[in-house]
């Protein structure tokens, strides 16, 4: 369980292919915290911690993960958000997260306004999910509020704080970032679905 609010970028060191899975190792300020078999959300991901190396750390990623995420399109140097799991008792700063990526969006637009960002996104609506306005939203694992929802698309406010210790300042139009719905719409929407 994750809350949304990231800890830390990391930067990929390399990159593994083994089969269907790829073996991701990270650089990150919080390597040293770290213990194996611990999760920890990468991009929204959450992966679990099998190896740590004086100044890194690896996590695999299985297929099924590669085919619905973008972790997939990761490249040598390439920054990602960190966060580690909530511990029980600590304050809940963004919101309920799982860490599961429900699908993909491409950023369609990325407005600068007076002291903050308007990114908007588009995802497919085959996928039968949903955003609200004032909902919440993860994207590529941080916790944002949804402004602008519509059929398949949404936008998103970022502060200057979010945009600085995130990577959306390296975020441009066409790229792809993970979704992950409001767990709890999730649920009324599945509810609704089976009253018909």
């Amino acid at each position: 369980m994750f809350t949304g609010i990231i800890e830390d970028i990391g930067k990929v060191v390399k990159l593994n292919k083994d089969g269907g899975n790829l073996h991701i190792t990270m650089a990150s300020t919080i390597k040293d915290e770290l213990k194996i078999d611990q999760s920890v959300a990468h991009n929204g991901v959450c992966l679990t911690v099998v190896d740590i190396n004086e100044g890194s750390y690896t996590v695999t990623a299985i297929k099924e993960t590669l085919d619905k995420t973008n972790l997939g399109l990761l490249s040598e140097n390439d920054s990602v958000n960190i966060e580690r799991a909530m511990k029980l008792g600590d304050r809940l700063d963004g919101h309920i997260v799982q860490g599961h990526v429900d699908q993909t969006a491409k950023c369609t637009s990325v407005e600068k306004e007076e002291g903050s960002w308007v990114f908007t996104f588009e995802y497919d609506k085959d996928l039968n999910n949903i955003t609200i306005e004032k909902g919440s939203i993860t994207v590529n694992g941080v916790s944002l509020t949804v402004v602008d929802s519509k059929l398949n698309s949404f936008s998103v406010a970022i502060i200057p704080y979010t945009y600085e210790h995130t990577t959306f300042k390296f975020l441009e139009k066409g790229d792809l970032v993970n979704l992950e719905f409001d767990v709890l719409g999730k649920y009324v929407k599945r509810l609704n679905e089976l009253r018909f």
